[in-house]
């Protein structure tokens, strides 16, 4: 029978007794290795009977963690050797850091103006249905605007008893939003939007637009223009703008309007389409048109950034490029 008794005693006087963790790896391999002394007692156990098995078990493992214990305090008493060689008063390594991407910086900015205004931030699934994105906006099958939103159609599995599609913009969010709210109302759609379109310095097949919504019974352009014009000063804060409201069509609005900014010296910009609600619209989300009334809205986020960072190719956003995320 094995003395564990005898090896405990010894095994602990010769690790007590080392000077140097040389030493100390040579002993924990001489009891703990894989042919070390306690590892073959454990090994020979399969040849034991059942109590003895139980009993030289038991105490073979309980001494094996009392070894490796005892080797362990000793190495943190030998200290780290490396360290000792370190000039302290030298610079240390910079630590890398993570960078938000700017497109998130612009919606986070969006976010902040317009709570401030209170309006409510909504978010609804890039995956639509027909009805949703085009036909509850004014856009039937054939009405001849739906050619301007180049679609992302999904394959139909059988028996499919509807059209599905990646979303061509935020707006509807709008009509699941109106059939579960009752106005007045005042809210921001962020997200990502889908266009089947061929890729350039100003085009991608996917970009982030936010749409905004306001409805109630007394809501006018008027609103709008100051909704939108504190909007722009606040974003552009510090620059001199100036902001031109003109007369343009889109499907899910009556009467459309288009805003364009202009800095100091530069070039009248297009920035947004937007226009009171058509009572068409309304009348998919089962509203009244003749007591309701409210506007719409909608911009790229893609080219706030653009003109915010004076990036010259919305590609880059896209690039994954680290050199131009840490930029910001």
């Amino acid at each position: 029978m094995v003395n564990l008794d005898v090896i405990e005693k010894k095994a602990l006087r010769e690790i007590k007794d080392v000077s140097d963790k040389e030493q100390l790896e040579a002993l924990r391999i001489k009891y703990l290795g894989r042919k070390g002394e306690l590892t073959l007692i454990l090994r020979s156990l399969k040849d034991l009977s059942s109590q003895e098995k139980k009993t030289l078990g038991s105490k073979s493992n309980a001494l094996k963690e009392k070894l490796q214990e005892a080797i362990d305090e000793r190495f943190l008493e030998f200290g780290d050797e490396k360290s000792a060689g370190i000039d302290i008063t030298r610079p240390g390594h910079k630590i890398e850091r993570g960078h938000v991407h700017p497109l998130t910086l612009i919606e986070r900015e969006v976010r902040r103006i317009f709570t401030s205004l209170n309006f409510s931030v909504v978010e609804g699934p890039e995956l639509e249905n027909e009805f949703y994105n085009f036909d509850a906006l004014n856009l039937p099958e054939w009405h001849p605007a739906r050619e301007a939103w180049d679609t992302f159609w999904i394959k139909p599995k059988k028996g499919d008893k509807e059209r599905l599609l990646l979303r061509t913009h935020t707006s509807p969010v709008q009509i699941r939003y109106m059939e579960t709210h009752e106005p007045p109302f005042q809210i921001i759609v962020p997200g990502r939007v889908f266009r089947y379109e061929a890729t350039d310095a100003t085009h991608g097949d996917n970009f982030y637009q936010f749409e905004g919504l306001m409805v109630g019974k007394n809501v006018s352009l008027a609103n709008f223009k100051y909704v939108i014009t504190k909007f722009f000063e606040e974003f552009f804060r510090g620059q001199d703008i100036e902001f031109r409201f003109r007369p343009s069509y889109f499907p899910f609005v009556e009467p459309g309007v288009e805003v364009d900014v202009r800095f100091k010296g530069g070039d009248w910009l297009e920035m947004l389409g937007a226009g009171m609600i058509h009572p068409h619209v309304f009348e998919s989300s089962r509203y009244n048109p003749r007591e309701y009334q409210g506007f719409a809205f909608g911009v790229g986020i893609d080219r706030l950034a653009m003109i915010k960072y004076k990036i010259p190719d919305v590609r880059m956003l896209y690039s994954g490029d680290l050199r131009f995320i840490k930029q910001f």
